[in-house]
């Protein structure tokens, strides 16, 4: 019986604490092109918490506050445009998932490009070398006989 009671405890403490830990749900939009806006605007967007994520994803904190910023901004009349350079003053261009191509990101945009050519320019450099190679260089070495014992 005292097993009984020490398990029902702790069910009524895990509810407790489920039920406490549990978040408020959002209220229903009010409108819903508003609602679909601001979620095209926050999907090219970039969370600065989580950076992987955009902040339409994102369930941190400064996501939700960016997400009630940007409705707050399309209720003021605000375009899109204003809005992602409303974003961009107040963050940088690391806010956007798909930032302009300037000065200040040519090495974001060109970068990945220029790796892999040198990548493939040293495979080919290695792979000619190797060529040029004699034979014996590539030949397995004897195991050591002192080895085992």
């Amino acid at each position: 019986m005292a097993d009984l009671t020490k398990w029902f405890a702790f069910l009524c403490l895990a509810l407790c604490l489920s039920v406490a830990s549990a978040k408020e749900a959002e209220p229903a939009v009010a409108d819903p092109v508003l609602e679909a806006r601001m979620l095209n605007i926050t999907a090219e967007l970039r969370c600065l918490v989580c950076q992987n994520q955009t902040i339409a994803d994102s369930h941190a904190d400064l996501a939700v506050d960016l997400r009630q910023q940007v409705r707050e901004m399309l209720n003021k009349g605000m375009t899109d445009q204003q809005i992602a350079e409303y974003m961009t003053d107040r963050y940088g261009d690391f806010v956007l998932y798909r930032p302009p191509f300037k000065s200040t990101t040519l090495l974001l945009w060109i970068g990945p490009g220029v790796m892999l050519v040198l990548g493939l320019l040293m495979l080919v450099l290695v792979l000619r070398r190797r060529s040029r190679m004699p034979e014996d260089r590539f030949d397995a070495e004897e195991p050591d006989v002192n080895q085992g014992s």
